[in-house]
């Protein structure tokens, strides 16, 4: 199974939390990246958002099918993420996006197998893959992608 994080593109600051909106440099952040993804992902992954609306705008720019997750809100745990994923058995791939700190929680998480904090910076993604070996998971870091690389 793979699994992709993506953090919401850049966003206005001076309303409410959840009605926050991209900025213009946010829509070509998560343009870019869409641009981007779109070629490489599976067609039929799995697009999860976070009800906040930057996070929703983000997704909308795939052009894709997606699902809000209430799980995948601001301020929700590494674990309610994974969950929501059903990382690592989910049948197919998954693309979360939503937010900081709680993404880098779930890189971490996925990286070293333990608690612990990275930086997920706006509009870029990691992605993951999990594979069973010898009985055991191991997770590759398949890509790491910011929208200014691209």
């Amino acid at each position: 199974m793979e699994i992709i994080l993506w953090r919401h593109a850049e966003a206005d600051d001076t309303v409410p939390d959840l009605k926050r909106e991209l900025t213009d440099k946010g829509r070509k952040q998560a343009s870019r990246m869409a641009d981007w993804l779109n070629p490489r992902l599976p067609q039929d992954i799995r697009i999860l958002a976070s009800p906040a609306v930057r996070a929703v705008q983000t997704a909308q720019a795939l052009g894709r099918e997606y699902e809000q997750a209430p799980a995948l809100a601001p301020g929700r745990r590494a674990e309610d993420v994974l969950a929501a994923a059903a990382w690592p058995t989910a049948p197919r791939s998954v693309l979360v996006v939503g937010h900081q700190p709680t993404l880098g929680q779930v890189a971490m998480w996925l990286l070293a197998g333990q608690a612990g904090d990275l930086a997920v910076k706006k509009g870029s993604i990691w992605w993951f893959e999990g594979r069973e070996r010898t009985g055991r998971l191991e997770v590759v870091l398949r890509a790491v992608a910011t929208p200014d690389w691209l």
